[in-house]
């Protein structure tokens, strides 16, 4: 894996501007959802399995972060904990990149191993965060 730091060049994606405004645009979405008191939704999988899926405790993970518990959050689903942690760094990150136009962060695989090594490593921290869920 190679990793540059670089102006973004003509035609390439914006990566920063896109998943910035996805990510602030889900969390305005959320807490609207929340103002108007809609139903919390439901795990399907749960429902008609018994057990939790990988994401169970997504929704009270992320509540519980922030609101500052972050010790709840962690215990609800360390996987989402993590995940919205990466999330608010990307963020911040994008933000800084975009208000002033700095180098941006670019992730290349010259060979297919680092990519699987990458979806290897995901793949087991979702069945760990999955066995973490089902001994709860």
């Amino acid at each position: 894996m190679r990793v540059e730091l670089r102006r973004l060049r003509a035609g390439e994606l914006d990566h920063e501007l896109i998943w910035l405004a996805v990510t602030v645009s889900a969390a305005l979405l959320a807490s609207a959802w929340l103002a108007l008191h809609l139903p919390w939704p439901a795990c399907t999988f749960r429902a008609l399995t018994g057990l939790p899926c990988v994401t169970c405790g997504a929704t009270r993970a992320s509540l519980s972060f922030f609101h500052g518990d972050l010790g709840a959050a962690w215990h609800f689903n360390p996987l989402v904990f993590v995940g919205i942690c990466a999330l608010a760094l990307f963020d911040a990150y994008a933000f800084v990149v975009l208000i002033t136009g700095a180098r941006r962060v670019r992730f290349s695989f010259p060979t297919g191993g680092a990519r699987k090594l990458i979806l290897a490593s995901v793949l087991l921290a979702g069945i760990a965060n999955w066995i973490y869920l089902l001994r709860q």
